[in-house]
């Protein structure tokens, strides 16, 4: 009898089997949901990159527990269009767009001396924005891009604010990282890619020091109240992949992106380890440590470097102009 072809009925039953599938191998590859219900009422929370992504689904989740939320970004524009809808969503009135662009040391001071005089309290500081592999450009302080937004600009936040984040202890610090620091090192004799740069070699360097400085100001805050850690969110598809290779080519995002969207994470699916490792009650006293899909991981032996945690903060220290001990 001659073979011939599934009737399309057929077609539409395997295509909707293969769709079905890839959703359950994309909800499990995902990781677990944070399911803690705290009440962050009267708390105030302060998010950076807070209008997309990773930041957008933070915001939400502190909103959906009452907190006042800051969020702190480059684009108001964005901003405010996500702060309208986390507001009508949760209604949580107390969720606020500020101008912070963590490219600009200056900025970030205007930002500084701004919540101070609306806010008196800070509880919780997710240091979350950043850029990813982008082209070599510098900061408006002649900071290499990645490093400047990634690590300097919210060390120069981080040390504005710990005046009340120490006040209002017990409180608490997260630095969003990545398993891309497993690749990094800190490049002491061009820390700034002046003579060469490999955007993700800088990238990696960038998130290295991300968990250098978690370190670092753990043991500077130790017996304040105040804990800092890290977190690996996952590999997301947010818009900070938009300078990868298959972001760029239409051939690549049609063939290739496709290949690997059950394993990327959704930005809700992203947030969940940075949520609870700014809220879990089983973390009130862990600090300097880092996280990945809401439990305690591994971090590279290059992020151990106590000596090397000691010489970023020094120079870090300098290049943002603080007096720091």
């Amino acid at each position: 009898m001659p073979w011939k072809l599934p009737t399309p009925v057929y077609w539409v039953s395997g295509i909707a089997t293969c769709v079905g599938a890839a959703c359950i191998m994309k909800d499990i590859a995902g990781g677990k949901e944070y399911t803690g219900h705290e009440d962050l009422t009267d708390k105030v929370v302060i998010v950076t990159g807070a209008n997309t992504g990773i930041g957008k689904e933070v915001t939400r989740g502190m909103a959906q527990r009452g907190a006042k939320v800051v969020m702190a970004c480059r684009d108001l524009f964005k901003c405010e269009t996500t702060r309208q809808e986390i507001v009508l969503e949760t209604r949580n009135k107390y969720v606020y767009c500020r101008s912070c662009d963590l490219s600009v040391q200056k900025s970030i001071h205007e930002f500084v001396r701004n919540f101070k005089k609306e806010h008196g309290r800070l509880d919780i500081l997710i240091n979350n924005a950043g850029v990813m592999r982008c082209p070599k450009t510098l900061t408006a302080d002649g900071i290499e891009m990645q490093l400047g937004v990634n690590h300097i600009g919210h060390f120069l936040l981080t040390n504005l604010l710990l005046d009340t984040i120490k006040a209002s202890a017990p409180a608490r610090i997260v630095n969003v990282s990545s398993v891309a620091h497993t690749r990094g090192s800190i490049n002491t004799h061009d820390l700034n890619s002046t003579n060469s740069y490999d955007a993700g070699e800088a990238y990696a360097q960038s998130k290295l020091a991300n968990i250098l400085f978690t370190k670092e100001l753990a043991k500077k805050l130790k017996d304040t109240g105040v804990t800092v850690n890290a977190v690996h969110p996952g590999i997301v598809d947010t818009e900070l992949m938009r300078h990868m290779s298959f972001s760029k080519s239409v051939l690549a995002n049609f063939f290739i992106k496709p290949l690997f969207w059950v394993f990327l994470k959704t930005p809700k699916q992203g947030a969940q380890t940075v949520i609870f490792t700014a809220l879990d009650p089983s973390l009130n006293d862990v600090t300097g440590a880092y996280f990945s899909n809401l439990q305690r991981a591994e971090e590279s032996e290059n992020a151990k470097d106590e000596k090397m945690a000691s010489w970023l903060w020094q120079t870090s220290a300098k290049w943002t102009k603080l007096n720091l001990s």
